[in-house]
């Protein structure tokens, strides 16, 4: 059996591979074709080139300045999934614990969840201002939802009968909590934080367009303004890479936080 999937995740890697050696191939025919101006669609020879410069990985000396900028979005985004984290397990496991709770309070949930966070921007950029915390909010805000539901929907789906065990035992409502909601919540809030971290992402890049903090997102923009593609380019891909490796990362983490439950 162990055989029989390690044979298939590596097919699956095989796949994954190939279809993006083909987008890249279809790249590289699109730019060098002239199927598409190089003033909007650069080779990726060109990309390649101008993200090993702005990380100043050339060898040639580049100016470094992407790694600067990619430190303050990787920053922004961790800091703010973190405090979404942390607040949407604790308002989550306070909601999810108390049936009552969750009545009074879910419609109100399903209401602000929808509302995209960077709709919200206006409004925190006339509370906080133009700085670092008020993207900092808003990235922790929109990243928080997801997390918030799935502890929610993670508390209230424990077993009823562990509630009346602890009730017997007289276990605190803290004690409750800990002992037994948590770790029957766990998988829902492991999944709820991948969801918040892409959301983190996104929502800092967003942030840093509008609010001209320094970070990839700016640099993205003002490089689509002075029409620079290859550096537009190594941007986006640059978000990218860092897409994935935090999510490969968290996904590494859930496997071992959660592998009590594997067979």
């Amino acid at each position: 059996m162990n055989g029989s999937n390690n044979d298939r995740t590596s097919l699956n890697w095989l796949g994954s591979l190939g279809v993006l050696l083909a987008l890249i191939a279809l790249w590289w025919v699109a730019s060098n074709a002239g199927w598409v101006s190089r003033v909007f669609l650069p080779t990726p020879q060109a990309t390649f080139s101008s993200l090993l410069e702005g990380l100043n990985l050339s060898g040639s000396g580049g100016n470094g300045e992407l790694l600067g900028f990619t430190q303050a979005t990787v920053g922004r985004m961790i800091e703010g999934w973190l405090l979404a984290s942390l607040f949407g397990v604790l308002l989550g496991a306070a909601i999810g614990v108390s049936p009552s709770v969750r009545a009074w309070v879910q419609p109100t949930l399903e209401f602000i969840r929808p509302l995209p966070a960077s709709a919200l921007l206006p409004l925190a950029i006339s509370i906080f201002g133009l700085n670092p915390g008020m993207v900092l909010f808003v990235v922790a805000f929109g990243a928080m939802w997801p997390v918030l539901l799935a502890t929610v929907h993670g508390f209230a789906a424990v077993e009823p009968r562990l509630a009346e065990v602890a009730r017997c035992l007289q276990m605190s409502r803290a004690a409750y909590i800990w002992k037994m909601g948590l770790p029957n919540a766990m998988p829902d809030i492991l999944a709820g934080m991948r969801l918040a971290l892409t959301i983190a992402l996104i929502v800092a890049v967003v942030g840093e367009m509008i609010a001209s903090q320094s970070g990839l997102g700016q640099a993205i923009l003002l490089a689509a303004r002075a029409f620079r593609a290859s550096d537009l380019f190594a941007g986006i891909v640059l978000l990218g890479l860092i897409g994935f490796v935090s999510n490969a990362l968290l996904a590494f983490a859930e496997k071992r936080l959660l592998r009590w439950q594997q067979p």
